[in-house]
């Protein structure tokens, strides 16, 4: 690792002078923190996101972060509910993170632009959106709690977008910690290759502090805040265990770097920054995964941590142009991070501000954006003035005249920008590829107390909605009642909590429901026909469709297989396709939408002289409703990825709970002196489970959940 950059300045000639006496000195600044230019260029940028499972630790490092870089003068805690990232009144009460804060802040010459995201499952769209617009994630993993579903779940997130990552393994002070083995977790329920940078001195209440591979020499920490870290030799009792890892590091970076396995093949010594340089070519390639270590509740391991954003994670302008279309042509675009190219940016977040003014969080991939200026939003077609250009620090915000490539910013102004638009100049038009959201899972019927209220309550709920793409609203038109769906109990409680502080609303919420999908088991055919007179205009239609299954998660196809003669119209088939997709969107059983099938039109009846296509397409509908029952239709329902840490007393009570619950035990571990239990249990089946876990287990088993797939419903009992 690279000399340790800290704040606090150090005498020189006192730090000489105790060399000289052979004591331990402090860990000199390299550059501390020093101020970026004021507009910083692309390569001096690092756009990073915090990550991991929920109580991994994410929010107290990104804590330690603005600490030591100087962004603030006084650490929050998560437990006070005083965090500085964690600024809703939920996130305080609760200590969890709920929405992705951004900041911005110095770090050697750099300017570090950061997002702290949530872990909890219900919030998982502020992950993926976050991931979509970064360079580069710290990945946190509890050094008892090792790779958790929520782990996985953002690995794979970070996977999808090619995001190159660091590994901070923390909480290494408490009991059960044991740093090898999530490293080997992370080899081998991630894929992943990590490569061990530090190892722990130390273990449990006896952790303080790590060896430094890459220059061979110990950092230790009082744990005091204000304290440096101390270099010393390493401890005579690691000599060997350091020496036989960093030998696998620096194979490690041999394979990323032929002169550098030149180098090492021929026994030559190797200097620190020729293998920094190998291991960050191997991060940004996504081929390898540096593995750090701390304590960062107790202050130990934040700085190395962020010389490791600096020094293994890409700058913008180290990544391959942003691919994209033309809005008009659908002719490949690209656009690459130099402020010289046409402005470029996504709109990657949109925030409701007081008296309901939207803010919208924008990388801009190229090209220079400054307040007042005008762009395309491809997807509407239409100009957008950005009214102001802002800085963002948690929930404060700084105005700014402009901001280049590589810059994460916000705008005022935007009145139709959505989640996943994209804002470019009009005289170089390019839609990048959107942010897609999850579809909920669970919903709830909500009400106000008073017929009074149900105009704020609409206005608040299409707020919250354009804020969150996992978030729906929609009215139940057989009981005329407005349902809200969601990811699950804890994001709706959220939702109805903010209609309360945030809009004056106080709502009435039903019991929450189960959003359900449907299927077809079998193949099905159908022909229907339609011919109606409607104001001197003939409406005719004549549409044969075919259904069949496709595999679970698979999705649905809807394609034309009609015979080549006699020669349908082009406008007639796509009619007929239209409708298909249409009636789709609501089964034959409970109405649900249908999912994983593939849909054939198959025949069209043909007459000539027809002004409107309508028919067709209400023809292929009832078609596709015909077939659907023909086909065997079935109900499936939300599945959720259950694992529960239990004490090793209570974990047949809690196995034989999930059966009766019907759930499917799928693996039984141990951890440390917990057992882990992973299992698939309908979603039906959770509700209430805290408090029933709580009760067999004398309040020491925790558990966490996940969507997993839709999959066949099995009778209510």
């Amino acid at each position: 690792m690279p000399e340790i950059a800290n704040a606090r300045t150090t005498n020189d000639e006192a730090a000489k002078a105790a060399r000289l006496e052979g004591a331990t000195t402090p860990c000199l600044p390299r550059c501390g923190r020093d101020t970026p230019p004021a507009v910083a260029k692309p390569s001096q940028i690092r756009n990073i996101g915090v990550v991991a499972h929920i109580d991994a630790g994410k929010t107290t490092v990104t804590e330690r972060f603005l600490y030591y870089t100087g962004r603030i003068h006084k650490i929050g805690e998560v437990h006070d509910g005083a965090a500085q990232m964690d600024w809703m009144p939920q996130e305080q009460e609760r200590g969890i993170t709920i929405t992705a804060a951004a900041t911005t802040m110095p770090w050697r010459g750099y300017e570090l632009h950061l997002i702290d995201t949530p872990g909890h499952v219900d919030f998982t769209i502020e992950v993926e959106r976050s991931l979509r617009v970064l360079d580069g994630a710290v990945v946190v993993f509890c050094g008892v709690g090792g790779v958790e579903p929520q782990s996985e779940t953002v690995w794979h997130q970070a996977d999808k977008f090619r995001v190159p990552r660091v590994a901070f393994v923390n909480k290494l002070d408490r009991v059960g910690a044991d740093f090898l083995g999530v490293v080997e977790q992370i080899r081998e329920r991630l894929g992943a290759r990590p490569v061990v940078v530090q190892l722990p001195i130390g273990a449990e209440d006896r952790f303080k502090g790590v060896v430094d591979l890459v220059r061979e020499r110990a950092l230790v920490w009082s744990g005091e805040t204000e304290a440096l870290p101390v270099e010393e030799p390493v401890p005579s009792d690691m000599v060997e265990a350091a020496r036989a890892a960093r030998e696998v590091m620096i194979e490690a970076a041999a394979d990323q770097d032929d002169a550098l396995a030149e180098a090492y093949l021929e026994g030559r010594d190797i200097p620190a920054e020729a293998i920094v340089a190998a291991l960050r070519k191997g991060t940004v390639a996504c081929r390898i995964v540096p593995v750090l270590c701390g304590a960062a509740l107790r202050n130990r391991g934040v700085q190395p941590l962020l010389d490791a954003v600096v020094d293994f994670l890409p700058a913008p302008t180290e990544l391959p142009p942003v691919c994209g279309t033309h809005p008009k042509t659908g002719q490949p675009e690209e656009r690459a991070p130099s402020d010289a190219q046409p402005a470029c940016a996504i709109v990657f977040k949109v925030q409701m501000m007081d008296q309901g003014r939207r803010m919208a969080y924008l990388r801009i991939y190229s090209g220079r954006i400054a307040a007042g200026d005008d762009l395309l939003n491809p997807r509407t077609g239409r100009r957008e003035k950005i009214a102001r250009l802002l800085q963002i620090h948690a929930n404060r915000r700084e105005r700014i005249e402009k901001a280049g490539a590589g810059n994460i910013v916000a705008a005022m102004g935007l009145k139709e920008a959505a989640t996943g638009d994209t804002l470019c100049d009009p005289q170089a038009p390019i839609a990048l590829e959107s942010i897609e959201a999850h579809e909920p899972v669970i919903s709830s019927a909500i009400e106000p107390r008073t017929l009074a209220e149900k105009e704020k309550l609409d206005f608040g709920l299409a707020k919250i909605a354009d804020e969150d793409p996992t978030f729906r609203v929609r009215d139940d038109p057989e009981t005329g009642q407005t349902i809200i769906s969601g990811m699950g109990e804890l994001h709706l409680e959220v939702v109805v909590d903010r209609l309360f502080r945030e809009y004056g609303v106080p709502a009435r919420v039903g019991k929450p429901q189960v959003v359900y999908r449907e299927t077809v088991a079998r193949t099905g055919e159908a022909e229907a026909r339609f011919e109606r007179k409607l104001e001197e205009e003939l409406l005719f239609g004549r549409v044969r469709v075919r259904v069949a299954p496709r595999p679970r998660g698979g999705g649905s196809t809807f394609t034309l297989a009609l015979p080549p003669d006699p020669l349908v119209p082009e406008a007639i088939a796509q009619a007929a396709l239209e409708g298909g997709r249409d009636a789709a969107q609501a089964g034959v059983v409970d109405g649900y939408p249908v999912e994983d099938i593939e849909v054939h039109v198959t025949g069209c009846e043909v007459r000539e002289n027809l002004a409107s296509v309508v028919g067709y397409k209400i023809a292929a509908s009832e078609a596709f409703r015909q077939a659907c029952r023909e086909a065997g239709p079935t109900l499936l329902e939300p599945v959720m990825k259950v694992e529960v840490v239990v004490p090793e007393e209570f974990t047949g009570e809690v196995i034989g709970d999930l059966n009766a619950r019907r759930g499917r035990i799928e693996n039984v571990s141990l951890r440390g002196e917990r057992r882990v239990i992973d299992a698939l249990v309908p979603l039906r089946r959770m509700f209430g489970y805290s408090t029933e876990l709580r009760s067999l287990s004398q309040g020491r088993a925790s558990f966490s959940m996940e969507f997993s797939q839709y999959d066949a419903a099995e009778p209510s009992s």
